[in-house]
């Protein structure tokens, strides 16, 4: 799918790797709106690249459902979604102390990362099945999974689960959509320099890039953004999760 005049959508836009493909896709010519909670930073990058910003939690269906008229009144029906909208969460099964992993907490990464995803895609699908088609397709659809899916550490058992969930409804997701002609595709990056590996220390990110096999250093935003750009330009490309990671594998922890 060529970018230029095409309205996209990208949830997490507001920095890490949304957004990088939020400036990716507008600099290729493409209508963009980030739908984000980080309302400074989300205003900010949006007028930036030139595009839209809208507040809206994924986990709200009023504020979805809103999101999406307000993008459709700025850019017209919404032909691309990347959701790169999630959370990193962290606690043992059992901890240290012996209480139990919080419920609460395996709800919210489950909410946000999975469901959340689910909610973006099932509204966005629905609006766009109705439009005619752009050559042979409707519109593609890039889910952000995680190494972690497959390879968890000790501590991740709710987000990996949560990604786990993302990589295994590709697959049905793309047939479901596939009468519509929309496309769907998930990436699984590695270690990437997001907002909050930035944040560590600098040991520790050089400590992590150095457990990647090649290249041995964190993967850059941009990186992943190109991944998206090959994703949308490549129609045969559908029903599938490509592992961005340099070739890690994660040990337990």
């Amino acid at each position: 799918m060529k970018l230029k005049d095409v309205a996209a959508i990208v949830t997490g836009g507001a920095s890490g790797l949304g957004g990088a493909v939020a400036t990716m896709i507008a600099a290729r010519g493409g209508k963009v709106t980030i739908v984000d909670l980080a309302e400074e930073a989300g205003r900010l990058h949006a007028a930036a690249i030139g595009g839209r910003f809208i507040r809206a939690d994924i986990t709200c269906d009023d504020d979805i459902d809103a999101a999406f008229d307000a993008a459709e009144q700025a850019h017209g029906v919404a032909r691309i979604l990347v959701n790169c909208a999630g959370i990193a969460t962290g606690m043992r099964t059992v901890g240290r102390d012996g209480q139990p992993h919080s419920m609460a907490l395996f709800r919210k990464a489950i909410d946000v990362n999975l469901i959340g995803t689910f909610a973006m895609i099932s509204r966005f699908a629905a609006r766009l099945s109705a439009t005619p088609l752009l050559g042979e397709e409707r519109g593609v659809i890039v889910n952000t999974a995680s190494v972690a899916g497959y390879d968890g550490q000790i501590g991740q058992a709710a987000y990996a689960a949560s990604k786990a969930g993302v990589i295994g409804m590709t697959l049905p997701l793309a047939r479901d959509l596939s009468q519509a002609a929309i496309r769907v595709m998930a990436i699984a990056p590695g270690i990437f320099r997001t907002p909050m590996v930035s944040g560590l220390p600098q040991g520790v990110q050089d400590s992590l890039g150095k457990q990647v096999p090649f290249p041995s250093r964190l993967g850059e935003p941009e990186e992943f953004a190109e991944l998206v750009a090959a994703v949308l330009a490549n129609p045969m490309l559908n029903g599938e999760v490509i592992r961005l990671d340099g070739a890690i594998r994660m040990p337990p922890k």
